[in-house]
């Protein structure tokens, strides 16, 4: 058994550990000049070790701080692998210390968003001397959307654990939505569909898709509109799912633009009115009917059928359970 001497001494090692850290706003003064000597992957290895530190010490508001400063500094010097990295680090602080999701640190995270460059990939080369500018650039791209999206992706699932939305807070999916549709070397309207449905900027969605829809190929307006819908409804959001489709009118018709006629957006429209009756016979009846339109795109069936069960509980068909049953009868 230790004595009372003995204990003492233990926890007189033990406390040091806490108390030797100085106040963060010191560290951040000293980086801060390490970064603007130039020094800026020097200074990455500080921030990862000191804010260790603050971690273990059990000092996480600290930790956060010298994290954020970090983040934004390297982000403004051009550093965005640095950059990136101290966010990523700045989110795995946030689930150590099991910091909830509120105002505060979402502000934060917006600070730092913000801070990563937004540059219009070059696409009027011409002459052979600018083959290596380009690749330069579509690097530089991949680079940006690579660590803004890690950033965010984080970001988003802490939120989901720590906040209210089981999908994770609107305002970061939409960040997310936006840099995707930005940055992108292809655009990938699926994913940036997706976030954008689980956001909070209906006006902002609607404006994106429209900007798509005078890039696109065509036959893939129609597409990208159905597909944002139906995310809608498969989450059974009919309210938004309506109020985009009014929204995409509108813009089309204030920048006189010409809308997608086609099979897929007579669907659509059709489905959003009878979800509004909720008639299933009338619903499976368009599903026979626009068969060929939802076969375009092969995730659309599957849509379909998440919107049969939010809407009418129409339960999927296992394959597996058929296929007993049809062994069954064979039997």
């Amino acid at each position: 058994m230790e004595s009372g001497n003995q204990v003492r001494e233990k926890m007189s090692r033990e406390k040091p550990r806490r108390a030797n850290l100085p106040p963060v706003q010191e560290n951040i003064n000293k980086l801060e000049k390490v970064i603007n000597d130039g020094n800026s992957y020097g200074a990455q290895q500080m921030y990862k070790s000191i804010s260790a530190r603050y971690v273990s010490a059990q000092r996480c508001a600290e930790a956060l701080d010298l994290l954020h400063s970090g983040a934004c500094l390297q982000l403004k010097q051009g550093e965005v692998t640095c950059g990136s990295e101290l966010a990523v680090m700045l989110v795995d602080a946030l689930v150590k210390g099991k910091i909830p999701c509120d105002p505060e640190i979402l502000d934060r995270i917006r600070k730092i968003y913000k801070l990563f460059p937004q540059i219009p990939v070059p696409s009027n080369f011409a002459v052979e001397d600018d083959v290596q500018e380009l690749t330069e650039a579509l690097g530089a791209a991949k680079t940006r959307l690579h660590g803004c999206s890690s950033f965010l992706k984080a970001a988003i699932k802490w939120s989901a654990e720590f906040g209210a939305d089981k999908n994770g807070d609107p305002q970061l999916h939409t960040m997310l939505a936006e840099y995707i549709y930005s940055e992108s070397l292809e655009m990938d309207m699926a994913k940036v569909s997706y976030h954008f449905v689980r956001g909070n900027n209906l006006k902002k969605f609607a404006n994106t898709l429209v900007n798509f829809m005078s890039k696109c190929y065509p036959g893939e307006d129609d597409i990208a509109i159905a597909r944002a819908i139906l995310m809608y409804l498969s989450m059974g959001n009919l309210q938004d799912a309506s109020s985009l489709m009014e929204e995409l009118k509108k813009q089309v018709q204030a920048q006189e633009l010409e809308f997608p006629v086609s099979d897929l957006i007579q669907f659509i429209n059709l489905l959003l009115l009878t979800l509004e009756k909720e008639t299933l016979p009338l619903f499976n009846a368009l599903r026979v009917k626009y068969k060929p339109s939802i076969d375009r795109e092969p995730a659309f069936n599957e849509l379909v059928c998440d919107i049969a069960e939010k809407f009418y509980g129409v339960q999927r068909r296992n394959p597996f359970q058929d296929m007993f049953g049809d062994m069954l009868k064979m039997m």
